[in-house]
């Protein structure tokens, strides 16, 4: 009775970390699906005049950030191979070090924006182009910090007394979510640069 008891828990269990990934999964395809309609809409406004372009450079500032989001990607990748093999210690360092680096690109981008306020460039602007820089950057800001705080909640809940898999698990998702914010991140910023 105990034992079908415990295997009918695990079987709901598993179909929960299942419901889980499959939801983490259809967030990714719609904030992708959002972001390819912003594209869509930028390419669409710009085409339609020579003078609806974005007009000024992107600030230097985005290369560091850029950086830091790579940067940040690796740790995880060093924290979710630390879970998996139960080095607890290892993965809240490399958690801790994401961490970091994605409140060092929360930073990095608000003073990207500020440069961006200083040349002349508004969120509110005659010329849309201008406008969707921030849009971009704004809903991904918004993304990495839904990431930091998934982070975060892998990183207060790594090493209490649970089963290996349920920690693994944990960074599995966290990890994936925040890779997608990186690749998100790349292509945002080099469909930018190439139509500055």
């Amino acid at each position: 009775m105990i034992v079908m008891r415990e295997q009918r828990e695990q079987v709901d269990e598993l179909a929960t970390l299942k419901a889980k990934r499959f939801s983490l999964y259809v967030f990714l395809v719609v904030s992708f699906m959002l972001f390819a309609a912003w594209s869509s809409g930028f390419i669409v406004y710009t085409a339609s005049g020579e003078d609806k372009g974005i007009k000024t450079l992107l600030p230097h500032i985005f290369i560091w950030s850029t950086a830091c989001i790579i940067l940040s990607s690796l740790c995880i990748h060093f924290s979710f191979k630390a879970a998996k093999v139960g080095q607890v210690v290892k993965q809240k360092i490399w958690l801790a070090a994401t961490i970091a680096l994605g409140i060092a690109f929360f930073i990095l981008q608000y003073n990207a924006w500020m440069e961006l306020a200083s040349r002349g460039v508004m969120f509110i602007s005659n010329n849309a182009s201008q406008s969707f820089i921030y849009v971009f950057v704004w809903a991904h800001q918004a993304h990495i910090f839904a990431g930091i705080v998934v982070l975060l909640n892998a990183f207060f809940k790594a090493g209490r007394k649970e089963a290996l898999q349920k920690n693994v698990f944990r960074m599995e998702l966290a990890s994936i979510f925040w890779h997608f914010l990186d690749i998100l991140w790349i292509y945002i910023y080099v469909f930018l640069l190439l139509n500055q």
